[in-house]
């Protein structure tokens, strides 16, 4: 496999622990609590993002290593970067619409995905 596949696909994987690190918190009240003041909730609340942010990590680094030019890879720091936050922001979206059906997506979120592809297109020119 092609070391640019490759850090996509570790970007991919990245992005899922970094996405579940960040919100899944918010999804599992009954273990993690109702309260965002409670002491317990906060504790488990980062205690459990940690602990996915590790392997989020363990992707995360590899992929910058293997895409980078600078290590035989095919991507600039910036082009590294921009393709990072594409994909994260597209598991994301993916994880909202599971995970939260009931969110309302706006003209305005497009418009900011817009702006995401432009970024794309400005990075890899």
């Amino acid at each position: 496999m092609s070391r640019s596949i490759t850090t996509v696909f570790l970007f991919v994987g990245s992005s899922i622990f970094m996405t579940l690190a960040w919100y899944a918190h918010l999804k599992l009240p009954a273990w993690f609590g109702n309260s965002a003041h409670s002491g317990r909730f906060l504790f488990r609340a980062v205690a459990f993002s940690w602990g996915l942010a590790f392997f989020e990590y363990c992707l995360q680094v590899p992929a910058n290593r293997l895409g980078f030019k600078g290590y035989g890879g095919p991507f600039s720091l910036v082009q590294l970067r921009v393709l990072q936050e594409v994909i994260a922001l597209l598991v994301f979206v993916l994880f909202v619409s599971v995970a939260f059906p009931g969110f309302k997506w706006s003209v305005n979120h497009v418009f900011a995905l817009m702006c995401l592809i432009g970024a794309v297109y400005f990075a890899f020119r």
